[in-house]
Formats: C-alpha cells, structure tokens, sequence
C-alpha cells in the first residue's frame, strides 16, 4: 500500500490532507488510532508538531519522506519507534528499540504520587525498571529539587535514558545503574517506583508489541507475576518512613500483588486508570 503513494502524483501537490485520508483508511487494519497515526506521520515527515500540522499545513505539498514512515506504521511498528519520541506526563522522552515504550496508564503511577505528597515533596525516587527514564524524570521534572536513581538490566534502554537526562536538563539529578532489581541499591528512599514486566509467557499481544519491543521488558514467567516477587521483599528496606513505593500491574494482577505486599504486613491501595482499570498497587 506504501509503494502507491511513494509513485502517486499527489506527491508534491498541495494536498497533505488528501493523503492524510487515503494514510487514515490503510492504517485501519494495523491500528486502532489511524488519524491519529497518520497525523503523527505527517507531522514528523514536515519536521512540525501535530497541532502546527492541523492548525496551518494541511495544504503543503507532501513530503517526500511520508511514504517510506507509512511503509514502517504498515508493518506494525510502533509510532514512538519511528517518530522517536514519545511523551509521558510534562515531558517528552526520545525512545527506539530495546526500551520499553512509555504508556499513558503508566502516567497513574505519577498521579498516586503527587497526591501522596500533597503536603511535602519527596526528596528521593528510586525508579526500578526505568527504561529510557520514563517513570523517574518525570517524577524529578515534578519535583525539581528530588534526585534519583534509575535501574534497568538494559544497557540500550539507559543510554537512552542518560540521554534523556541530559536533553531534559535533570542529568545532575539522576543517576542510573545497570542492576537486577534492588540488589545492591542501598535505601532508602522517599519515593520508590516500578513498571516491571507483568505479561505471562503464554499471553497474546498485538503485533506492535510482541515483534518490536523487547521481551525482558513484557515478561515474567508464565503468570507474569516473577518480576513482583523479586521487587516486593525489598520494600520495606527501600521505603523510608512517610514514604510509598508505587507498581504498575496488570489489571488482572491486583489480588496476587496485593497478597504479595500484604504478606510482609504492609497496606496497600488499589490505583485505576482513566479507563477505570486496575493498575498500580500503593504501599
């Protein structure tokens, strides 16, 4: 489908919002966005932003680029991994292959943060399973007098994410260390956050997911619940006193977690997401 807009004479014309619709009906059976898609595509072929995109060059000639992006969304790619970039909570984070790209219900975790610390801000963050960053520069671009460490056993995802430190303006307040979960991180800390991998080896994920992202960071074990049990004995010498750490879970997760957690004798909450679905365990 690519190869038609890569030979059609609407190339080059004045009509980005042409092939914007034609873009909208072939990315119908790959995503569930296609517009949105589409628009994405577009706009990083002009090199703009989607809102200059729709606010003034609908009617740009089409960039010579956009075939070859549309060619890449066609075989499922992700977006983030073409574009390069993906934005999470007040920040945009470059991303690529070999990181986990960020999710807006991961944006929960940071929310049942800021409401814990309504009152005083946390001076700490540990950020376990950090991958390009995600959880922890947001939380120090949050919180601008925080510092933090990061922790991931990719050495592709935190170059990314010392990457990311540096071009957000945070790398004198973050650190990052390749490691295996807590294992030698010397607590504690105010604030203690993690996305691990939560998918069961035996569960089926789109194609943009399971082609592209990396396992290490999809899954744990056949009921995805591994990661958890290496991350939760480790809390309570991670927590400091008024602290909390917050995990991303699955949405069917929550009991097992929660009896995880609640087997050290510790509380917990429940966080859903705006969609209403289980998805952070506060302790």
């Amino acid at each position: 489908m690519a190869e038609q807009f890569a030979s059609s004479p609407l190339l080059g014309e004045g009509v980005v919002r042409r092939v914007l619709a034609r873009a909208t009906a072939d990315l119908a059976a790959v995503s569930d966005s296609p517009r949105l898609d589409a628009e994405l595509l577009m706009a990083h072929a002009l090199g703009i932003t989607r809102e200059r995109l729709l606010l003034g060059r609908l009617d740009d000639p089409v960039p010579p680029a956009f075939a070859a992006l549309l060619a890449r969304r066609l075989q499922h790619e992700p977006i983030a991994y073409i574009t390069g970039t993906r934005a999470f909570w007040t920040i945009e984070l470059a991303v690529g292959p070999g990181a986990l790209i960020p999710r807006p219900d991961s944006e929960t975790l940071i929310e049942a943060a800021v409401e814990h610390f309504a009152r005083r801000p946390p001076a700490t963050i540990l950020d376990l399973g950090t991958g390009p960053g995600t959880l922890l520069l947001a939380a120090l671009d949050q919180w601008p007098n925080a510092t933090g460490l990061g922790v991931d056993r990719s050495g592709a995802a935190l170059a990314m994410a010392r990457a990311n430190a540096t071009r957000l303006g945070s790398a004198d307040r973050a650190r990052f260390a390749e490691g295996d979960w807590a294992t030698g991180i010397a607590g504690p800390f105010d604030l203690v956050l993690a996305n691990p991998p939560y998918i069961g080896t035996v569960e089926a994920l789109p194609a943009e997911v399971r082609e592209y992202e990396p396992a290490a960071a999809l899954y744990a074990g056949t009921d995805g619940l591994d990661a958890y049990r290496a991350i939760v004995p480790d809390l309570p010498r991670l927590i400091a006193p008024g602290g909390v750490a917050i995990l991303e879970i699955g949405h069917a997760q929550a009991e097992a977690v929660g009896a995880l957690v609640g087997g050290l004798g510790r509380t917990w909450q429940l966080r859903r997401d705006l969609a209403g679905r289980p998805r952070a365990i506060v302790t």
